[in-house]
């Protein structure tokens, strides 16, 4: 992955915001994730506007880096991916 990585939803995700976190369903797979607080922030911040390093900056800030690493963040990024609801902006 290069710098100018800019993750973004997978088109065509049905996103709810819950009390903590978001429920995403993928209708093309028929499959549910559940993300908590801080993968439904990194998630929105995956918008194809950010590129990974503003991402694990922006999220670092709102969590605190004692708090959440940009380790952290990458690996959130990287199951996001793994789970096909990211994709890189082209």
């Amino acid at each position: 992955m290069t710098v100018s990585d800019r993750p973004r939803a997978v088109d065509g995700l049905e996103v709810t915001e819950v009390k903590d976190g978001l429920v995403v369903y993928d209708p093309e797979r028929d499959r549910v994730h559940y993300m908590n607080a801080s993968a439904a922030v990194i998630f929105t911040f995956c918008d194809g506007a950010r590129d990974r390093q503003s991402i694990v900056e922006a999220a670092t800030r709102v969590f605190g880096g004692d708090v959440m690493s940009s380790r952290d963040v990458e690996a959130c990024i990287a199951q996001l991916r793994d789970e096909r609801i990211l994709q890189s902006a082209e």
